[in-house]
């Protein structure tokens, strides 16, 4: 019994002090780079390096705030790319937060894979995304239009939307470049996709999310669908 309260009073010592280290190291990088808000310090297993995490940035320094690393730290036995997966970890989002039914939806198959994209119609990128997954079965995209690219993005996303057939009327004007017949007396949220995109930290199109959170930036097929796949398991 004395034993174990000596072990967990140890523990509850060494936390304090990792607290207190983090919260030096914050303080640290705060007053040696006038301006920078600082989200969260973690002090990492690698070489006495902390995490630090401004914005959606990551980069590294020691205890003493005296040299800062900005870059990719690489695990030399395993070649995973560390900071990028706890970049990734960091951008998860809650899926089930994801409001559906501001989105365009096309099932193909079963639908048992699901994802949902942020696209903007004037997207090149996103065109080719679109167009990579059509070879896709038994899958379920949620399209969530985000126009942000032109001026004339959300005229183009309104009418879109607008269309009897919403998914049809996208997927023809993103891959064939027929344009939707304008329908009058129609209101498209497009304040709320705006708003939405902002909520999850959207920066550019194509972004896409998995079920279990997780984000793809950019045209990435062959990773989206495995990523996709992994996830409905």
């Amino acid at each position: 019994m004395m034993l174990r309260l000596l072990v967990l009073l140890l523990a509850g010592i060494l936390s304090g002090h990792a607290l207190a280290d983090e919260a030096s190291v914050k303080r640290g990088v705060e007053t040696r780079f006038a301006g920078i808000k600082v989200e969260s310090v973690t002090r990492t297993p690698y070489a006495g390096l902390y995490e630090i995490l401004v914005g959606e940035s990551l980069f590294y320094t020691d205890d003493k705030v005296s040299f800062v690393l900005k870059g990719d730290l690489i695990d030399a036995r395993t070649q995973k790319n560390l900071t990028e997966e706890r970049q990734q970890k960091l951008s998860t989002i809650r899926f089930e937060d994801l409001p559906l039914d501001l989105a365009i939806k096309q099932v193909r198959g079963t639908g048992k894979r699901v994802v949902a994209i942020f696209s903007d119609p004037f997207c090149p990128y996103c065109r080719n995304l679109d167009r990579a997954l059509l070879k896709e079965d038994d899958i379920t995209i949620y399209t969530f239009l985000y126009p942000i690219l032109r001026a004339e993005s959300p005229d183009k996303s309104r009418t879109i939307w607008c269309a009897p057939d919403r998914a049809k009327a996208y997927y023809d004007f993103m891959l064939s470049g027929r344009e939707p017949a304008p329908t009058p007396n129609c209101n498209a949220p497009v304040e709320k996709w705006l708003a939405l995109g902002q909520k999850m930290g959207v920066r550019a199109t194509p972004t896409s999310f998995t079920t279990n959170g997780q984000r793809i930036l950019g045209a990435r097929p062959d990773e989206l669908i495995k990523l996709v796949g992994e996830a409905g398991k």
